[in-house]
Formats: C-alpha cells, structure tokens, sequence
C-alpha cells in the first residue's frame, strides 16, 4: 500500500495489459506528466524472446524469467534512489508481478484493460512491431487480473489516455487521503 506522503511522482509504476492495449503510450504520457523516467519493458526483451514472439510462438515462464529480473532491478535502483519510474510491462501472471514488487513492495500497477476487439484493431494497425495478432489470444488466457491485495488500479482503454491517467491520479490521491485518516484516527486513540 501507499506510504504516508508517498507522491505519484516518487511511485513506481508498471503500466500493464496485453499486448496492444496502449502501454507505451499511456507508460509514456504519465512519465512525462509526472516528469519521471519511462522505461519500455519490450526493450529489454533478449533477441532470442523477441525473435519466438515475431514467429508467433508465445513465451514460457521460462523465457521470461531473466527478462522479469532484469525489470525487478531497474525497478529497485529507482527505489533505492528514491526516483519515480514508469513501467511499461505486459505483467500478465501473478507471479510475474510478485517478482516485479520483489524489487519495491510500494509498485503501483496501472492495469489496462480492454475488450479483444478493439486491441486487435489497434495490433493490425501497429507497423514495425514483433508481436503479431495471432498471440494475442495467448496473452489473454494467460492474464490473471489484479487481486484485492495489490496495490493498483484496472482501467478501460476505451478512455483516452490522459482520462487514463487522471482516474489513476485520483485513485492515489483517495488511497493517500485514507491512509492519512487512518493514520489520525488510530493516534486520536
């Protein structure tokens, strides 16, 4: 949960959903509103991973394991410094997530959720990018939404993204705003 006087701008973020959804964009546009680096999980992606997604093979747990390390430290560098850090990362599975917090238990995920349709729309219109449509099915099966005990928030992409932000902007504004009141009523006790 969100520490007391923790800012949007000192969180980290993993902005997630599958493939299509909007990460980047929507990853991309809270780090410059917030003024904090954006880093783009695909980017780290080994080529060998890169190359099984461009041939429409969908990736294992094992393929992704160094992959997930390696965001877990960007991660927890950012947490050791202090700084704000946008993620944009798929995060399907539960366990991906749990080894994603491994690295700062205050990461905040923005889940991005949408109907198969219109991501699909949104993949074909994609150029230049290794994920075909055909995985997209695999990508969902393997979603495991966000549970009651995580820290974040699920929102519908048939929003703009600036909508996107806001609602999450507000979400940890409530979140910060009842910590502070639990805080108060336990010392008036």
């Amino acid at each position: 949960m969100m520490e007391k006087n923790q800012q949007p701008q000192t969180l980290r973020w993993v902005v997630m959903g599958v493939s299509g959804c909007g990460k980047s964009k929507v990853g991309g546009a809270l780090a410059q509103r917030l003024g904090i680096e954006h880093v783009e999980g695909d980017s780290d992606h080994p080529p060998a991973n890169i190359a099984k997604m461009a041939a429409g093979m969908p990736l294992d747990d094992t393929d992704r394991h160094g992959w997930l390390l390696l965001l877990q430290r960007r991660i927890n560098e950012a947490a050791n410094a202090g700084r704000g850090l946008v993620l944009s990362c798929s995060a399907l599975k539960r366990r991906y997530r749990d080894l994603l917090r491994a690295g700062d238990p205050n990461l905040f995920f923005l889940h991005l959720h949408g109907d198969r349709d219109l991501i699909a729309k949104r993949m074909q219109a994609r150029a230049d990018h290794f994920m075909p449509v055909t995985l997209l099915d695999s990508q969902f099966r393997d979603l495991e939404p966000l549970q009651p005990d995580e820290f974040g928030l699920r929102v519908d992409i048939g929003n703009p993204p600036d909508a996107l932000i806001d609602q999450a902007l507000r979400h940890l504004q409530q979140q910060q705003q009842q910590h502070e009141q639990q805080q108060t009523s336990g010392e008036e006790k």
